[in-house]
Order: C-alpha cells, then structure tokens, then sequence
C-alpha cells in the first residue's frame, strides 16, 4: 500500500515502549495492513501522541512505509471514544488509549482494534486501524512530520 494525501485511505495509530525497534513496529503495521489486503485502501499516515512523536522506532517506520506521521495532543486523543483503554497509557502519557484514539482522531469507522506486537507479557508496540473517508483529517488537525 502506498501513500496517497487525499481522499479516503486508512490511518493506523501506533504506541510503542521506550526505545521499541523499528523493526517491531514496522512488522506490527506491515502483518496487520497484509491481513487487510489492498481492497481496504492506501495507507495515508501513521498516528501517535505528541510525546511519541519522536520515538526513533515510530519515525523509521513511518519512513519505510512512506507515510507522514501525525501527532495528537493527549487532549485530543483522550476525548475520542475507543473500545480499549489501557491504564498503563494513562499513567505514563495521559490518555487511556493511543493507538486507537490517534486512528480514529481524525474522523472514520475502527477496522481493526488495537494489536499488540509480541507474545504474552506487556507489548513492545501496538497498532489499530481506521478507515478515513474524503472530507474527514483535514490539513491542520494534529502535527504532522514528512
């Protein structure tokens, strides 16, 4: 699936521990956009929370899937509804959920719940995914980086 900056498309949220590796993160998002299939649409971006933004492992691979990465204020993220919460998340950055609160900030229908990479025990990373329609995420909302 390749980027497209317009139109509908699918947005995937990502958390992640401290220091995650690319790799973990990458190979969440890529296995899960597999099991969608091309039908579900282009990957607009990937989504986090502000203070994820930054987070090597989220940036590289934003990169290797070619897409910009959004970042949500934790107000923001915190006021969007999601069937998941975690209190981990909630301790450490202020929002009961952040991967499918950032997928679903800017508007659009949950296509997948929030995965976690990994076995049993805490997840190294996550990824939930959103399906977008034309007028919803408008340039403006969240910050964005190439």
């Amino acid at each position: 699936m390749t980027a497209s900056r317009a139109g509908a498309g699918l947005v995937v949220g990502v958390g992640a521990c401290r220091d995650a590796p690319a790799e973990a993160v990458y190979g969440l998002v890529r296995g899960v956009l597999a099991e969608l299939g091309p039908g579900a649409g282009p990957l607009l971006e990937l989504a986090t929370v502000e203070a994820k933004a930054t987070e090597p492992g989220i940036v590289e691979a934003a990169r290797l899937l070619g897409v910009r990465l959004r970042s949500w204020a934790p107000g923001v993220l915190a006021a969007v509804p999601t069937p998941h919460s975690s209190p981990t998340a909630l301790a450490a950055l202020g929002v009961a959920s952040v991967a499918e609160a950032a997928a679903l900030a800017g508007g659009g229908e949950l296509l997948v719940p929030k995965r976690k990479s990994g076995g049993p025990g805490p997840a190294v990373a996550t990824c939930a995914v959103a399906r977008r329609g034309p007028a919803a995420g408008a340039p403006g909302d969240g910050t964005t980086t190439e």
